[in-house]
């Protein structure tokens, strides 16, 4: 299939690495024990934060426990599915635990998403509105098939909602946001 315009998506880095995890109590207390990796950001998505959900192009409605943090200047998320079918449980199903995205910051998810689309690649999941100002959203990608990943379009929000908890509890001014 000839390219139609070109996917400049992937001329940013690789952002953020998205691991799905069983437990994600368990495995940011591993890291910040073995590596000393810490702050951790904890939340869970779902509706009570998210304005909308879809999976395979349907509305849905799901949930996760996620852990942000940082390897060096790379975002982390661990993910822990917690309701609802979603490429989270798709991933475990079909691999297990582990590596499920790699994750790509834009600026504008509507053209991003355009030209995906244009291109011939579909969006498998998306949500949207977990910022403070109800901005936020991020798409799924089906990728895997072809590239051997899922990558997920990201679309920051302005402001973040302040996290579930942070683990450890440091009272530093250090942030990567």
């Amino acid at each position: 299939m000839p390219i139609k315009e070109k996917l400049s998506i992937l001329d940013s880095s690789i952002g953020q690495l998205g691991f799905v995890v069983e437990n994600v109590d368990t495995m940011i207390q591993g890291y910040y024990e073995k590596f000393g990796i810490g702050d951790w950001k904890i939340y869970t998505y779902g509706p009570q934060i998210l304005s909308f959900m879809t999976y395979k192009g349907e509305p849905t409605c799901y949930s996760s426990r996620i852990a942000l943090g940082y390897f060096g200047s790379t975002r982390i998320e661990l993910i822990q599915p917690l309701k609802g079918h979603t490429v989270y449980t798709d991933f475990i199903e079909k691999h297990g635990y582990g590596l499920q995205h790699l994750g790509i910051y834009v600026q504008n998810m509507k053209s991003s998403l355009e030209i995906v689309k244009k291109n011939g690649i579909s969006v498998i999941m998306e949500g949207g509105g977990f910022g403070l100002d109800g901005d936020g959203h991020y798409a799924y990608l089906d990728t895997e098939e072809l590239y051997g990943i899922c990558y997920e379009l990201i679309q920051r929000p302005l402001r973040r909602r302040e996290p579930e908890r942070v683990y450890p509890f440091l009272n530093s001014t250090f942030s990567h946001e």
